[in-house]
């Protein structure tokens, strides 16, 4: 009689139970947990985020179509060949022409591409509310950029004309070299030189989230003894933290909107990831395998440019392959390279991407952080592609596919896993 009673009790007591509650009991199913994630994202805002995302597909196209009528507007009107000489009357240094021939070279290009660089940098992101920044400030910024572009460019022109000059057959070979060289100079100075120019890092201060992170990072075997912050939300709204550099640049580092904007559960989460990417050696394989990517193109530029050359370069005024002025054909070419091989640079990046968040889940142990900030990031990311969409245009994993693994995990890795229902999103304002 008495278990009777107490069995009426406790159906009455799961009968009142609130349905969030009851949701947590129970066998735990991924895919349920999964679609209770992915069904915050509704309405205007999944519309927002898909379109966002979607015009990028078309920005491939439309980039590269600018990008290649820069470079024929150069050749067609005689520029290209004015710059070289220009270089040749400043100095009879052979080996310098290309370096000052980089200087024009780059100011004029990035003048002829402006608009096409303003809309999509500034006003389409501004439309998207992706854009802090008045446009003086980000002109400003784009300054900046300009000054770097001008150096680093005379740096691989010197060295990209160096190598074509003395091996005119196998330039593309040595080219390859040139190339991961850059890559990775550039990998190592920009934590410590060129990021500060945009923002300002500042140590983040001591409490149990700066412990927590240090302390998965010891455990890995990363070299750090500091976590910076860096005040991104003058730039946008957008969460990004990151363990960049080389040969003692190394830094931990994360933007002031993944504080502000997230759970402690969510920052451990992210940072779990990206210290998978310095375990996991990510920046070495991206150097190597992207300058393979690189050197095939320079290897179909290597065996196109000269057929060209010979049937357009008299009336541009290009002399050779081995001419300074010859450059916006190498690019123009390599530009359309590249975006026929979209699909296999995006699948490089999403395979290591999907490895970090692996790495990370089993650092952070936080399945359901890593959910929650997967969905922050799909505010931008459209969150359900299809499977040959995801393929050919996502170089990180769509936020469905990212939601769906920390749930496995945290079946597989979770005693008594209860499903975590995630608070609906607010209603979004008027007009």
């Amino acid at each position: 009689m008495i278990l009777r009673y107490l069995a009426i009790a406790m159906v009455a007591a799961f009968a009142i139970l609130p349905t969030a509650l009851w949701a947590t009991i129970g066998s735990f199913d991924p895919e349920t947990a999964t679609r209770a994630y992915t069904d915050t994202l509704q309405g205007a805002a999944r519309d927002r985020s898909d379109a966002y995302f979607e015009g990028g597909y078309w920005l491939v196209l439309w980039g590269t179509i600018v990008a290649v009528l820069a470079e024929w507007i150069l050749l067609r009107t005689g520029l290209s060949a004015r710059f070289r000489d220009l270089g040749e009357r400043i100095t009879k240094r052979r080996w310098l022409v290309p370096a000052l021939y980089a200087i024009p070279y780059v100011i004029v290009s990035t003048l002829i591409v402006l608009p096409w660089t303003i809309y999509t940098g500034f006003v389409r992101e501004g439309h998207y509310g992706l854009m802090n920044l008045g446009f003086g400030a980000w002109l400003g910024e784009q300054a900046i950029g300009l000054g770097l572009g001008i150096i680093g460019m005379a740096l691989f022109l010197l060295a990209l004309f160096a190598v074509i000059r003395r091996s005119p057959k196998r330039w593309w070979l040595w080219g390859t070299g040139i190339i991961a060289a850059f890559f990775t100079i550039g990998i190592a100075i920009m934590p410590v030189f060129v990021s500060p120019l945009f923002n300002d890092y500042t140590p983040m201060e001591d409490g149990p989230l700066r412990d927590r992170i240090l302390a998965m990072a010891e455990a890995h075997n990363v070299p750090a003894d500091n976590v910076y912050v860096f005040d991104q939300s003058r730039q946008h709204d957008r969460i990004s933290a990151n363990v960049s550099g080389l040969f003692g640049t190394m830094r931990i580092s994360l933007n002031d909107n993944l504080l502000e904007r997230s759970t402690p559960e969510e920052v451990e989460a992210v940072m779990g990831h990206e210290l998978g990417h310095y375990v996991l050696n990510h920046v070495l394989v991206l150097v190597v395998v992207l300058s393979l990517i690189m050197g095939l193109g320079l290897f179909v530029t290597a065996k196109l440019a000269p057929r060209i050359l010979a049937r357009h370069g008299e009336k541009w005024g290009v002399r050779d392959i081995g001419d300074p002025a010859a450059f916006p054909l190498l690019v123009a070419i390599l530009t359309v390279y590249l975006m026929l091989m979209t699909p296999a640079q995006n699948s490089l990046v999403r395979i290591v991407e999907s490895q970090a968040d692996a790495f990370g889940l089993d650092a952070a142990r936080q399945p359901d952080g890593f959910a929650s900030i997967a969905m922050k990031l799909s505010e931008y990311r459209k969150i359900e592609p299809g499977a040959l969409e995801e393929l050919v245009f996502f170089d990180h994993p769509s936020g469905r596919t990212r939601v769906r693994m920390a749930m496995d995990w945290k079946a597989a890795n979770v005693e008594s896993p209860v499903m975590v229902v995630p608070p609906a999103p607010e209603a979004e304002p008027e007009g």
